[in-house]
């Protein structure tokens, strides 16, 4: 006898659309995500006395005077020019050094490689607190206490064992056939380092370029103890807006907004290489 308590192949009523469980979780974490940017756009173009005194999806009395606050007070505006200085020398300073690094850990074995690849990375996972102290002390000492280069040769501490890290794995990837055969058409090593070797881990520079930047772009310890008034960066200006009429939060949120408009353009114009990246390289 058939079993008269069987359920049907589908219990889904006819005329109601299927819910794509998948794209739920997506769209859910899409505005999990987006929110808080959202708000801080929102907080931009607020006055104080809407922020403080109104909740509102959207400005109701739309202002661009926080923007203008930024955009002609150096007070504001130098701190954005100071952390671009910086972080674009630290940038080229770890790729300089990380490039023959990376390519001596790929292709050498020599005593204590491991161990000094394994110390590299220590340095990675140390705080910044850490070197907090001896950088001022040292720099104090040496004159280049709150200058640019201060700041961009402390912040090699961290970016260069990261690069040397990815670099290292794009670089493992290439066959050493094509420096023996490069060898033998008769290119030295820098030439076949520059035209051949380089563009082959293109996106390897890529990738390590985004998170020096990145890395050094939202570092504050370091930038600002290392620094006062002439290489102060945005990051520690941004900590110090409380005045005597309390903190200025439409000027503080146009400032985070400004501030994320770097890391954007960058992610812009070196997404190609960060895709290949993340499915080649050591990410």
């Amino acid at each position: 006898m058939a079993d008269m308590t069987a359920t049907p192949a589908s219990s889904r009523p006819r005329g109601l659309p299927r819910v794509n469980s998948r794209l739920v979780v997506m769209i859910l974490y899409l505005v999990f995500l987006m929110l808080p940017i959202y708000w801080l756009v929102n907080m931009s173009f607020k006055t104080n006395t809407e922020i403080l005194n109104t909740f509102s999806l959207w400005p109701r009395d739309l202002t661009f005077a926080n923007y203008v606050t930024i955009l002609t007070d150096p007070a504001w505006y130098t701190g954005y020019i100071n952390s671009i200085i910086y972080v674009t020398m630290n940038t080229v300073i770890s790729l300089a050094v990380a490039l023959p690094a990376a390519y001596a850990f790929s292709r050498y074995h020599f005593v204590g490689d491991k161990h000094l690849f394994f110390w590299l990375l220590t340095n990675r996972m140390a705080p910044p607190a850490v070197f907090a102290l001896p950088f001022f002390q040292l720099y104090s000492s040496v004159g280049l206490f709150d200058t640019h280069i201060a700041v961009a040769l402390a912040h090699t501490l961290f970016n260069v064992p990261l690069a040397v890290w990815i670099l290292e794995g794009f670089m493992r990837g290439v066959p050493k056939e094509i420096d023996e055969t490069a060898y033998i058409d008769g290119y030295g090593f820098g030439r076949f380092f520059v035209k051949i070797f380089m563009p082959l881990i293109a996106s390897g520079i890529g990738v390590a370029a985004f998170f020096c930047f990145m890395f050094s772009w939202v570092e504050l310890l370091l930038s600002r103890t290392l620094t006062s008034v002439d290489a102060k960066p945005i990051a520690a200006t941004m900590t110090r807006t409380v005045g005597a009429s309390g903190v200025d939060w439409g000027v503080l949120a146009a400032a985070g907004v400004l501030t994320i408009l770097p890391g954007a353009l960058v992610i812009y114009f070196v997404r190609n290489f960060i895709a290949k990246g993340f499915a080649l390289g050591r990410v």
